[in-house]
């Protein structure tokens, strides 16, 4: 037993300052293979400096932030940390995006009860690929060492970016009219919504989990990392008019499309028009939802959606699938005076 005059270190309360110190040593060549024009002082100091790039005239910056939700409890059930960080950029930067901003740089806050300098390691060095791939500086963060407020072996995790656009520039939708085409861009399976889900599915299923989805095996397909739309989008926003972006994360198709839709126009899906992939199935099949469920809670197998017109339609399709993305002309837009303002028929 301690005495009370018995001298107590931070490490002694639960704080391991020198783990904390060799996690920033591992990440720092992560964050600099992600570093881009415009940041002036990365991680190490209190605050990271960013200069927006002189190429914007009138730059208006656009921030959003997330988190990954309880497909962190996979994480843990699983030891799979190394995806989840990509999970985190991509909530945030495809949420930038769709105001027809270019991500600029990326904060990430990990806290956890005791840190494993292994675990928080694979985590931030998702995050820096997750930076990486969408030309996005991570310029700082914090790492939380809590004792007591987390289970031993769990984290959390958030994330904070900032992004620029032109004035001139920036998606409203409000140019959106009735005949515009919708242009679906594949996800690359449930990204990071609806995990709750996906969580009870599994649990129903107890024993008789499939062995693969769409080819790969089922932990690999549930945990695979959100797609990062933002390179090939910019690309097809320099080279063609886009009217408007959505970023289906929570809420599905069904609320996700209505929030860049101007008044007294709706969106009408064509049910059929891009594929089911075995996972969306499984997942719909097990949970026992009908059609109407599974577009308002996942993204089932479209991940960004576009609205551009109708004479640009083929063309910007030609392009996004040149880039990689994997195209569907899902629906058009239609006049709306009364029901729902996304149709799925």
């Amino acid at each position: 037993m301690t005495s009370s005059t018995t001298p107590l270190s931070y490490k002694d309360a639960g704080v391991d300052i020198d783990a904390g110190d060799a996690l920033v040593e591992r990440i720092k060549p992560l964050a600099k293979k992600t570093m881009r024009e415009g940041v002036l002082a990365g991680i190490g100091g209190f605050g990271a400096l960013f200069e927006v790039p002189k190429r914007y005239k009138e730059p208006v910056l656009v921030s959003g932030t997330d988190g990954v939700g309880t497909k962190l409890k996979l994480a843990f059930e699983w030891n799979m940390h190394d995806t989840v960080g990509i999970d985190l950029v991509g909530m945030s930067v495809n949420d930038v995006l769709v105001q027809g901003a270019e991500p600029l740089f990326f904060l990430d806050y990990f806290a956890c009860g005791k840190l494993d300098v292994d675990t928080a390691a694979a985590v931030v060095g998702g995050i820096a690929k997750g930076c990486e791939l969408s030309g996005c500086a991570l310029i700082g963060g914090e790492t939380a060492e809590m004792p007591g407020m987390y289970p031993a072996g769990e984290y959390d995790l958030a994330g904070f970016c900032v992004g620029a656009v032109e004035k001139s520039k920036i998606l409203t939708g409000q140019s959106v009219k009735p005949g515009d085409v919708v242009l679906g861009l594949a996800s690359h399976g449930v990204h990071s919504n609806g995990f709750s889900l996906v969580r009870k599915c599994i649990e129903r299923a107890g024993a008789d989990l499939p062995a693969a989805l769409d080819g790969m095996p089922f932990k690999q397909a549930i945990m695979k990392p959100t797609r990062l739309y933002v390179k090939n989008v910019l690309a097809a926003l320099a080279a063609h008019p886009i009217k408007a972006l959505a970023h289906i994360t929570g809420g599905g198709l069904l609320e996700n499309i209505p929030r860049v839709l101007p008044d007294g126009t709706a969106a009408h899906l064509v049910k059929g028009s891009w594929p089911q992939t075995e996972l969306f199935a499984w997942l719909q099949k097990t949970a026992g939802i009908d059609d109407v469920e599974m577009n308002r809670t996942f993204n089932n197998g479209i991940g960004m959606v576009v609205v551009i017109a109708a004479d640009q339609a083929a063309s910007c399709a030609a392009t996004l699938r040149g880039l990689g993305e994997t195209v569907f002309e899902i629906g058009r837009i239609a006049e709306r005076s009364a029901g729902a303002a996304v149709v799925v028929a």
